[in-house]
C-alpha cells in the first residue's frame, strides 16, 4: 500500500463497543475541517446467505452518510464465520491477507484512511488479521473505544497497551453514566495519562444510541405486524414484560420511556394499559391476535403491534440482544453522535498524534 496517506484504526478490547458510531462521529469531524478520508472495513460482518461481493451493511451505510465515492471505500477482505474458519484449519484457504492489505491502492488526494477493526484484540488472528497485526501490516496508529463498566476494565486497556504497543495514541470511553463519569475523569484518566495512554474522549450514554427501531424487532423476532405498519421507524428505548396484575402494571409502565412491550396475546387488560403509557411497541406471544379493542386503540395511538410465536422467554432474549447490538443506522442516531464527538472528543489531540498537517483549503 503507498504511504500518501495516514492509517488510523479504530479498535475495541470486545465486541458491541460502538467502533461504527465512534468513526461516523470523527470521520465527519475531520471532513468538517477540510480533510479527505477514505474508510475501510477488513473484517465484514454479513448476514447468512449474503455473497462476499457485497459490501457489509455497515459499510454500505458510512458510506453513504458520509458521502464518500467507490475509491473512497476499500473492499472487505473477509466475513469471519464456521466455514471460513474450517477452510483454514483445514489448510484449505491459503490466501495471504496481509498482501491483500498491501494491495488496497490508496488515492494520492486522501489525507486519513480510517480502518474499523475487529471486536476484540484477538478476533482476526488465524487469518493474520487480528489489531495487532493490522496495525503492523498497515504501519497504523490505533484509537480504543471501549465501554466503561467498571475499574477491573482496566487491566484490559494496560494489557492492550502492552499488545499494541507504539501504535496505540488513544482511548476513547463510550456509553459512561452519569455516576461513572466523575470517577472517570478524576481517577481513571489521570491514572492511564500517567501511564501515557491518552484519553481522547469521554462519551456519555444516551437512551437514544441504545435503542432500536420497531423495524429491526419486527425482523429479528420474526414477528407479524397488526397493524399501524407505517410507524415501524418509532425507536425503542425499553423492554418492559407485562405479566402482574393490572393495577401493579399501570405503575410500572407510568415509569417507563418509550417502550416495547411484551405480554400475552388473552391479557386484553395489560395490553390496553400499556398502550395508554409510553409505549411505542407492543410484542404480543401466545399465538393468536388480540382483540379488536386493543387493535382499534392501537391503531388510534398510532402504536404498532406485533404478534410472535416464540414464548415471552424467548422473546426477551432476541429483544434484549437487539439492544445490545443497536445500530446507527438511523439518521437522527447520526446526528446526535456527530454532535456527541465534537462535544466530549478531542479532535484537535488526535490530529497530533497522527501527525496529520492542516488541509489545503482552496
Amino acid at each position: 500500500m503507498q504511504k500518501a496517506s495516514k492509517h488510523l484504526l479504530i479498535g475495541s478490547i470486545e465486541a458491541f463497543s460502538g467502533k461504527s458510531a465512534t468513526i461516523l462521529g470523527l470521520a465527519q469531524s475531520l471532513i468538517s475541517k477540510g480533510y479527505r478520508l477514505a474508510y475501510a472495513k477488513p473484517i465484514g460482518s454479513y448476514a447468512e446467505g449474503i455473497s462476499k461481493e457485497r459490501l457489509d451493511i455497515d459499510v454500505q451505510f458510512i458510506a453513504e452518510t458520509l458521502g464518500l465515492t467507490p475509491d473512497q471505500v476499500y473492499p472487505t477482505l473477509l466475513s469471519i464465520n464456521p466455514h471460513h474458519i474450517q477452510q483454514k484449519l483445514l489448510e484449505n484457504d491459503s490466501t495471504n491477507y496481509v498482501e491483500q492489505l498491501h494491495q488496497l491502492q490508496t488515492s494520492d488526494d486522501v489525507d486519513l484512511v480510517i480502518f474499523e477493526g475487529p471486536g476484540s484484540l484477538s478476533e482476526g488472528y488465524l487469518f493474520d488479521l487480528s489489531l495487532p497485526q493490522m496495525a503492523q501490516a498497515l504501519d497504523a496508529e490505533i484509537v480504543l473505544v471501549s465501554r466503561f463498566h467498571n475499574l477491573a476494565m482496566i487491566d484490559a486497556l494496560l494489557n492492550a497497551k502492552v499488545l499494541l504497543g507504539e501504535h496505540l495514541v488513544g482511548v476513547i470511553f463510550n456509553d459512561v453514566n452519569v455516576e461513572q463519569q466523575h470517577v472517570l475523569q478524576t481517577t481513571v484518566q489521570p491514572f492511564l495519562e500517567a501511564k501515557q495512554l491518552p484519553v481522547l474522549g469521554v462519551l456519555p450514554s444516551n437512551a437514544l444510541l441504545r435503542s432500536v427501531s420497531v423495524a429491526e424487532l419486527v425482523q429479528q423476532l420474526q414477528a407479524e405486524v397488526l397493524c399501524c405498519h407505517e410507524f415501524l421507524n418509532l425507536m425503542v428505548e425499553e423492554l418492559t414484560i407485562g405479566a402482574m396484575n393490572v393495577n401493579s402494571a399501570l405503575k410500572y409502565f407510568q415509569q417507563g420511556r418509550n417502550m416495547a412491550v411484551v405480554t400475552g396475546s388473552d391479557r386484553t387488560d395489560l395490553q390496553l394499559a400499556a398502550l395508554e403509557s409510553s409505549t411505542h411497541c407492543l410484542i404480543l406471544t401466545g399465538h393468536f391476535p388480540p382483540s379488536e379493542l386493543v387493535l382499534n386503540r392501537a391503531k388510534d395511538l398510532e402504536i404498532p403491534v406485533l404478534l410472535v410465536d416464540s414464548d415471552t422467554l424467548t422473546t426477551v432474549e432476541i429483544v434484549e440482544q437487539a439492544f445490545q447490538r443497536a445500530q446507527v443506522h438511523e439518521r437522527i442516531k447520526v446526528e446526535y453522535i456527530q454532535a456527541m464527538i465534537n462535544q466530549h472528543c478531542d479532535v484537535d489531540r488526535l490530529l497530533t498524534a497522527l501527525g496529520l498537517p492542516s488541509p489545503v483549503t482552496l
